[in-house]
């Protein structure tokens, strides 16, 4: 088995054991406290979706982000939701049952080897894509399948450039129940979504959180007019 391969049963494996309370633990990111529902209203709003657009959440989980979606594309959009877990899947289909949506379709997919659909209207992932070893091919992929002006939104997890070291064992203390911390740091796989994005879409923006523990970057498919990357608090 491939260091790839391995590493994508342990992350099948870890997942299904969350999948449960993926809900509440989910909330430590990238720190308790946090508002990380907040940030996940800002990645949507980043989309700039319209009523009746169609939008793919890759590694969608447990579907937190779904009712978020809804209300920007409204009963006539579409959602599809990517995530290579059952389980998460499994929670993502109760969610989208209780409350009744007939318009979210959920696919059980590596999101490297899944196929974008056609002319989407924007592509979202949360806290997931860093975990894909191929994530910079996920964005490349997701960028050729993007309408004009299609958005791409991705808002995760990264190790600091320079912080306390405190803050820098709190943030590796929570990505290590689900990836080998020391691959995933070695690898900087947020360095690999921003390169990939800066060479696939236009007007890209890139945003530091919470000390560098965590980023929110968004590019558009488009003439390319790459904007200067800026940190915030």
């Amino acid at each position: 088995m491939s260091q790839v391969d391995a590493a994508r049963e342990h992350l099948i494996e870890t997942y299904r054991k969350k999948a449960r309370h993926y809900d509440v633990t989910s909330r430590l990111y990238p720190a308790p406290g946090y508002p990380q529902r907040a940030q996940r209203l800002r990645a949507v709003n980043a989309l700039g979706l319209r009523p009746g657009d169609t939008v793919v959440d890759v590694a969608c989980g447990t579907g937190l982000n779904f009712g978020l979606l809804q209300e920007q594309v409204g009963p006539d959009g579409r959602i599809v939701g990517v995530d290579l877990t059952d389980a998460m899947l499994a929670q993502a289909q109760d969610r989208v049952e209780a409350n009744g949506w007939s318009n979210v379709g959920l696919v059980q997919a590596d999101a490297a080897a899944f196929e974008f659909p056609a002319e989407v209207d924007a592509i979202l992932s949360t806290y997931a894509l860093t975990q894909v070893p191929e994530c910079g091919e996920v964005i490349a992929h997701g960028a050729a399948a993007l309408s004009g002006g299609g958005r791409w939104v991705v808002l995760d997890l990264k190790v600091p450039d320079s912080t306390p070291r405190w803050l820098t064992q709190l943030g590796t203390a929570i990505v290590r129940p689900f990836a080998s911390i020391d691959e995933w740091t070695m690898r900087r796989p947020w360095e690999s979504i921003r390169a990939a994005m800066q060479e696939e879409l236009a007007d890209l923006s890139w945003n530091e959180l919470f000390f560098g523990t965590a980023f929110l970057a968004a590019g558009s498919r488009g003439p390319r007019t790459v904007r200067r990357l800026h940190s915030a608090p």
